[in-house]
């Protein structure tokens, strides 16, 4: 296995963003539609948060639990910022995958902003990752 390749290999370029004034209903269809796990929240240029398909799942849940469905009014009484994880980690493109694969683990995180310097070039996955460790042994 070679072991200096760096996580642009592995990464999902261009990828979609989405606005942290974007409404939460439509970043929630955003997500669905296109079938995203994880979707970069920016301001600007700059990454302020990440936005899980399981962040929405929890909210979607906690609300059945309580017996009633999600509107799409509720879903606009939600802002981004309040369902986002913020102080979101980055890798550079540049980083090994070996290096983002021990931050991945050691944190629990599913996905990561790769950057090019301050410039967001793409997300690397655990499904990214698992996807290479297959090649490598084929």
């Amino acid at each position: 296995m070679k072991k200096r390749e760096p996580v642009s290999k592995i990464m999902t370029p261009n990828i979609k963003t989405v606005n942290h004034t974007n409404t939460f209903y439509g970043v929630k269809s955003l997500i669905e539609e296109e079938n995203f796990r994880h979707v970069p929240v920016v301001s600007g240029n700059k990454v302020v948060g990440m936005l899980s398909k399981t962040d929405l799942q929890k909210i979607s849940f906690v609300n059945t639990m309580d017996g009633e469905s999600l509107t799409t009014a509720m879903y606009d009484a939600l802002t981004i910022e309040q369902v986002m994880t913020r102080n979101v980690e980055t890798v550079q493109k540049t980083d090994t995958i070996h290096e983002v694969a021990q931050r991945l683990a050691k944190n629990q995180f599913h996905a990561l902003p790769v950057m090019d310097g301050e410039h967001l070039t793409g997300i690397v996955t655990t499904t990214d990752l698992i996807d290479y460790l297959v090649e490598q042994y084929n």
